[in-house]
């Protein structure tokens, strides 16, 4: 559901929700009051969002949004946090990092495609889930950034997606920088498409939906084949090899450190 404002408003307990507007699906991250960080259980949901949409004919493409005034800001560091204290936290980031990794490329398997709208921030992870979205539209107060250095870890899910929407020159900067870059910036180097009033995102990705009617489904899903599966053959060997680093730094003394700085609103203490 979107108010009049423009923004998706919370409807319930799910951390996912799926509306459908033929020929448009939305898939709305729905944490809001975490700025829609990243869980495991809103990845299950969102894994599972996919498939339902994945089935239905009459959905022609799909929104991915934020509810609230962001669109994603990143892992659950809460939850990060307390697989710390546990003695097999290890095989815990080995399996979170894989699922990451198995919702990125059930994204790009998808046969149809995806629409992010993004409004506020889209960090860490949650820029890694609009990396793997075809088609970007942002409101002007929409930021991109890979912070993770700054917590003592890696944008490992994020890295191969960046390098291939905007090359390895900006890739570099921003994953080396840390730093996170406004809206016209974001739109300047082509990670976002369109900068719209915030009202008119939805609209607009409605109107994109309407616009693959006039294609054959069979050529569209045949596109996103070779776009993700001939050009980009590499992207799911890569998102593989950097979840591995992603979970390594997670071990490490300088991601506890990194992330308990964060929840404790003081600057690190790097050891």
């Amino acid at each position: 559901m979107i108010t009049h404002a423009g923004r998706y408003r919370p409807m319930s307990q799910s951390l996912v929700q799926v509306k459908v507007h033929k020929p448009l699906g939305t898939i709305i991250l729905n944490r809001p009051q975490r700025k829609n960080a990243i869980s495991r259980q809103l990845l299950n949901e969102l894994s599972q969002a996919l498939i339902d949409l994945y089935q239905q004919k009459s959905v022609r493409a799909v929104v991915l949004a934020g509810a609230g005034s962001d669109f994603c800001a990143g892992s659950d560091l809460h939850e990060i946090h307390a697989t710390n204290q546990d003695d097999k936290a290890h095989v815990q980031w080995q399996r979170d990092v894989l699922q990451l990794r198995d919702v990125l490329i059930q994204m790009l398997e998808f046969p149809k495609p995806i629409i992010a709208t993004v409004s506020g921030s889209a960090l860490a992870t949650g820029a890694a889930l609009m990396l793997a979205c075809d088609i970007v539209l942002a409101s002007p107060n929409a930021r991109f950034g890979l912070p993770e250095p700054r917590r003592g870890l890696v944008a490992g899910a994020a890295a191969p997606l960046l390098s291939f929407r905007v090359g390895g020159s900006h890739a570099t900067r921003l994953l080396i920088s840390a730093e996170s870059i406004d809206a016209e910036e974001a739109h300047r180097i082509g990670l976002f498409h369109e900068i719209l009033p915030e009202e008119q995102l939805w609209a607009r990705a409605n109107e994109l939906a309407g616009q693959t009617t006039q294609s054959a489904a069979e050529a569209i899903q045949l596109t996103r084949r070779m776009l993700y599966e001939t050009i980009g053959e590499q992207l799911s060997t890569l998102l593989t090899a950097c979840a591995a680093m992603d979970a390594t730094a997670r071990t490490t003394e300088a991601a506890t450190e990194g992330i308990a700085a964060f929840l404790e609103k003081r600057e690190p203490n790097w050891p």
